[in-house]
């Protein structure tokens, strides 16, 4: 071959990269930086009501291209009253009863997460005449006629070993439950922020922060007779190891109370119940799997007083209602099959119907997707309310009659309708989204992708994203947003124009792709399990066969020139892509990443990687396994992450340091756990196109 043709050929090779390097141009800068707006060309969005009281009446809000409008909706007959504001919806309410209308016109509230804050008040016996509080680590009843007249319950509260402020009354009022705590002191790590705008010189600044193999508090049940005065001691040696321990109230007729303990290591999960006369406890559920019991999503519904209770389950390898006797007994197993229960919406123990969201069980279609269902406590009559190929997302009326559905997919707009609860059946349409002006922009739609994973049998799925100036005609670097914390699932099942943490890099000329791998939740226990003591696996086995397949299908996306990015635990996995996997991630950008799990929080890490500490957390570590490094690397973090402790990184970097590689390094002054501004993107975006497309980017203005 002489050495024109052989020029000419390299150069046919390269051409389709050259083609890539020519357009990335400021232009797109610009365009990336203003893309998140066209979220503001969809109209008529998923509808979220806003019921009135326990009434059948809901109002909502809907942007329209004529403008922002309001709408009144009877639910019974589905009829709808439209208006330009609130005050205009009120009108249609005459004739009803005046609380509707103060409810229509009421501002909005905000909730408030205060479940958790301490109680130092007194608390009142059910039948008013006493009061139970703590003092000076001790419990004491007080008459609340006589506050002279004082009983002093215990005497051995001292300090860090107390009797807790939650005081529970029995409804007879002759019995109190509460726990007593051997408080530890709580590792405090320190954040020094350098540049503070108080003063010229830094403030050093303290956070309370548990990490794995950290000595925790343990509280365990006490229970008193009131009327004799006396303590009832309790058998709670099995409860010393815990992880968490706390009640959860009384029955009704004051014969027993519960509580629910977490054992250290998240492996054995018990609700308990206490005997108000002998102080004997029983086990009503006793969960121990060798793995991890996924408590996140626990839930326990007690059924006539206590005598029965639904529980949820993953026994039989799915998520799945269970019903117990008080005995501590399997009933029955309400729901079965290859596919997963939510979360419970609603029980309707007067008709023995359970109503619940639960996903895959069509095997037709994304096995996330959300369904409202209904099924009978004897585990018959089961009904998938909301039918549709869609993701579901349900708001029920007060009295449980009526849901507005919202459904939707990544790759379909929005559909509401008015459904009743009994049958599913459609009493009104309400919205489709329109999105004409989007697909006048040229914006791509998203596209739900599934291939299968490293088994060569279980359905991984994702979406792909492109940018609104896609030419397949083009060679495009692929890149990978990551988050393969265990959880949850994390690729979104909704529509968005945009998703503001891909839609401004896909902009700049890349195919970005976001992946459920094996590891994560909300598929069976076996699929969640690969997580287990093994947290540097992320599901890259499932990702990178997955983005395999859709290079395959798509010539266009360039399999040799694929990045990686996350944020916080996807921080982790993203530098552990060029760690592990780096025969096929080639760039990587770790923003706040827990790079170490024994360096983060006790409760998210020791639930995956299990406790004691053992040689696992080194295996899975970003900083023991740093020589491994192989590809470009850009690490991001704030000096005041009180998420995951900046040491996290700092390690790394020292890790790296001492085997001679090269990387990059943005340390923000600063800045916390949230990182996601304009100048840390625009740093990573150049990172990107530096690297994957070999071109340098645009100057800054």
């Amino acid at each position: 071959m002489n050495k024109r043709i052989f020029y000419v050929c390299c150069l046919s090779l390269l051409l389709p990269w050259a083609a890539a390097k020519a357009q990335v141009t400021k232009a797109d800068y610009q365009r990336s930086d203003t893309i998140l707006k066209l979220e503001n060309k969809v109209y008529s969005s998923a509808v979220k009501p806003h019921w009135l009281g326990d009434s059948h009446f809901f109002w909502y809000q809907n942007r329209e291209k004529t403008g922002t409008v309001f709408y009144l909706v009877d639910a019974e007959t589905g009829k709808k009253n439209k208006a330009v504001d609130k005050q205009g919806l009120a009108v249609y309410l005459k004739g009803k009863n005046k609380p509707l209308v103060d409810e229509l016109m009421k501002e909005e509230e905000r909730p408030r997460w205060d479940f958790w804050r301490k109680n130092d008040k007194p608390v009142a016996s059910p039948d008013s005449l006493w009061e139970a509080y703590i003092q000076d680590n001790n419990l004491y009843v007080r008459s609340r006629k006589n506050k002279e007249e004082v009983t002093a319950l215990t005497m051995d509260g001292i300090r860090n070993y107390t009797y807790g402020s939650r005081i529970m009354w029995s409804p007879d009022s002759k019995k109190i439950a509460t726990v007593k705590t051997r408080e530890v002191e709580e590792r405090r790590i320190p954040l020094l922020e350098s540049r503070p705008s108080t003063q010229l010189q830094p403030i050093l600044q303290w956070r309370n922060y548990a990490k794995p193999g950290d000595v925790l508090p343990v509280s365990v049940p006490v229970l008193f007779d009131w009327e004799k005065k006396k303590q009832i001691p309790l058998e709670t040696n099995l409860y010393e190891n815990q992880f968490d321990l706390y009640l959860t109230g009384w029955r009704s007729d004051s014969r027993a109370f519960t509580f629910e303990f977490n054992q250290r290591g998240h492996q054995r999960y018990i609700v308990g119940e206490v005997n108000a006369e002998n102080g004997k406890i029983t086990h009503l559920v006793d969960e121990q799997v060798p793995t991890f019991f996924y408590y996140n999503n626990r839930f326990r519904y007690d059924l006539q007083d206590g005598k029965q209770m639904l529980w949820i389950s993953e026994r039989d390898g799915w998520r799945h209602l269970y019903l117990f006797g008080n005995d501590g007994q399997v009933i029955r197993q309400v729901t079965k099959g290859e596919w997963v229960v939510r979360n419970v919406e609603y029980i309707d123990e007067n008709a023995g119907v359970i109503y619940f969201r639960a996903s895959g069980f069509h095997a037709d279609e994304d096995p996330y997707h959300l369904h409202l269902c209904r099924i009978n406590l004897d585990g018959t009559g089961f009904k998938d309310l909301t039918p549709e190929n869609a993701n579901h997302e349900v708001t029920l009326s007060a009295d449980h009659q009526y849901i507005v559905d919202a459904y939707s997919r990544a790759d379909m707009p929005y559909v509401s309708v008015l459904r009743k609860v009994s049958d599913g059946s459609v009493v009104a349409s309400l919205e489709k989204s329109d999105i004409s002006e989007l697909v006048e922009y040229g914006w791509q739609l998203p596209e739900v992708f599934h291939a299968k994973g490293r088994d060569g049998k279980t359905d991984i799925w994702g979406k792909i994203i492109r940018p609104s100036t896609f030419d397949a005609s083009r060679s495009y670097p692929i890149v990978e947003m990551i988050y393969a914390g265990p959880h949850d699932s994390h690729v979104e099942k909704y529509f968005r124009a945009t998703d503001h943490l891909c839609s401004r890099l896909a902009e700049l000329g890349f195919i970005v792709v976001k992946i459920d791998g094996m590891g994560t939740a909300n598929r069976s226990k076996a699929f969640h399990d690969v997580c287990w003591k093994n947290l540097k696996d992320a599901g890259f086995p499932d990702r990178i066969a997955w983005i395999k397949a859709a290079a395959a299908k798509y010539p266009y996306m360039d399999i040799n020139r694929v990045g990686i990015y996350g944020w916080s635990a996807g921080g982790q996995n993203a530098m552990a892509a060029l760690l592990f996997h780096n025969d096929f991630y080639k760039v990587a950008v770790a923003l706040c990443g827990c790079h170490d799990n024994r360096m983060d929080k006790v409760w998210w890490n020791e639930q995956w990687m299990g406790y004691p500490i053992d040689e696992s957390y080194s295996a899975s570590s970003n900083v023991d396994n740093a020589w491994r490094l192989k590809g470009k690397l850009l690490l991001i973090n704030g000096e005041l992450d009180d998420n995951v402790d900046p040491a996290s990184t700092l390690q790394v970097v020292s890790e790296l340091m001492k085997a001679n590689k090269n990387f990059d390094q943005l340390y923000l002054p600063g800045k916390t756990h949230s990182l996601g501004g304009p100048f840390e993107m625009h740093k990573m975006h150049d990172f990107f196109v530096k690297n994957l497309m070999g071109v340098e980017p645009p100057a800054w203005d």
